[in-house]
């Protein structure tokens, strides 16, 4: 009996240990669940009911550098459109406003980037991650050089965008969810700020703006048809939602190809552009106004500062001394009304807002409506989309392909994981 109690003991003893080997090899789980097989949480699911989308719908990604936001959308199923689901705060992103030009300045990209079931990485030493894809075929063009550049967890980053570990999670499963629902690959669009003629006007003078100006125009696509732009690049520069003319190919460095747009988005940017510009205009008035205030007054750019004293309360004793601090005083009002029309575009030596690049073929480069039809502008640009819906999807060959089989393409391809 006592031999047969030792053996019963060990026994305990090795069950015991099995069981703590499991739980450490099993770290990267939640409950009998990998972390990249996790669902949804409740709380998300109800949000996407709510707004009218299907879990494994398709999802586009944007990312602003200034804001430090990163949207995920989705398609709806009533309109096919693209609708904001959830907006994240960016944990940590490192570098200036401006593209990634080296290997090594630690700049997060900006531009259009596409991912593919195998950029995502369900083996990442930041919980999870996905790949952006740079350099893509503008940067490459350009002769710029980096390498594993991610959108990751763990709140660090050396050139990546780094989200919190409860963040890339909820991401990562939207795009998990996304591929097995038939979508080959999803358009990441990274910009340095929200690409409003308020922001465009306070940063009118960067270096960069140029290359912001094209940015911009891929944003103006997506803002008024609500579909991922088709993107191609020729003559070092992206092109949206065009056609090169029969027999011809995008060639990133060649000169750009004949080519057309579909007029029903030609139109709707065009008309956007044209609103902006006005806008623009009064942004820069403002802006200059204030600047000039501030030479009159010799100001060193700074907003001054004024005492303000605060009297004793009734209860003080007599003759406390009055508490002084200072505080802010406002340079603007807050009325706009007073603010005059900017120069014409000619009069100015700064750089014209939204240019019309040379290469531009005339079939793109079709003059904007005048900036004096903004306001019906504005009421035309809230019309419904659905005709230019047929003309887009004309433009271009689909990747989203019949949900049938995904399942064996999807997971084919999500077992080859990235090294990074």
């Amino acid at each position: 009996m006592v031999g047969f109690a030792g053996v019963r003991r060990t026994g305990l003893f090795a069950a015991a240990g099995l069981a703590t080997l499991t739980l450490a090899a099993c770290s990267d789980y939640y409950g009998s669940i990998p972390k990249h097989l996790q669902p949804l949480s409740s709380e998300t699911r109800a949000l996407v009911e709510q707004k009218g989308m299907e879990q494994n719908s398709p999802i586009l990604i944007r990312i602003f550098k200034e804001e430090s936001v990163l949207e995920v959308w989705k398609k709806e199923k009533a309109t096919t459109r693209y609708a904001l689901l959830k907006t994240y705060d960016i944990c940590k992103w490192s570098g200036n406003l401006g593209p990634k030009i080296a290997e090594g300045d630690r700049q997060a990209p900006e531009g259009f980037y596409t991912i593919t079931p195998a950029q995502l990485n369900p083996k990442s030493d930041y919980h999870l991650a996905f790949n952006l894809g740079f350099p893509n075929a503008y940067d490459q063009s350009l002769g710029r050089t980096g390498s594993h550049l991610m959108v990751h967890g763990a709140c660090s980053s050396r050139g990546c965008y780094s989200m919190t570990d409860e963040q890339i999670q909820e991401i990562y499963t939207l795009a998990r969810l996304a591929f097995q629902g038939g979508q080959r690959d999803f358009q990441v669009q990274a910009f340095p700020f929200r690409m409003t003629p308020e922001n465009i006007a306070r940063h009118r003078d960067d270096p960069n703006m140029a290359f912001w100006q094209m940015l911009k125009e891929g944003y103006d696509h997506f803002e008024v048809i609500r579909q991922p732009p088709k993107v191609d690049v020729c003559s070092k520069r992206y092109v949206f939602n065009s056609v090169a003319q029969e027999g011809v190919t995008f060639s990133p460095t060649a000169e750009c190809p004949p080519m057309s747009m579909p007029e029903p988005i030609r139109m709707r940017v065009a008309e956007k552009q044209a609103k902006d510009q006005a806008e623009f205009q009064v942004a820069v008035a403002r802006l200059e106004a204030r600047e000039q205030r501030r030479r009159e007054r010799g100001w060193d750019g700074a907003e001054p500062e004024v005492m303000l004293a605060e009297a004793p309360t009734a209860g003080a004793p007599s003759g406390a001394a009055m508490s002084v601090a200072a505080a802010r005083l406002p340079l603007e009002p807050t009325t706009t009304a007073s603010v005059a029309a900017a120069p014409p575009a000619a009069a100015s030596n700064k750089p014209t807002f939204l240019p019309t690049p040379a290469a531009a073929p005339v079939a793109i480069a079709a003059a904007a409506p005048e900036a004096s039809d903004a306001a019906s502008v504005e009421a035309r640009m809230q019309a419904d989309s659905a005709s230019a819906a047929p003309a887009l999807a004309n433009a271009y060959v689909s990747t989203e392909p019949e949900k049938a089989g995904i399942g064996g393409f999807f997971s084919r391809v999500i077992d080859t994981v990235n090294p990074f």
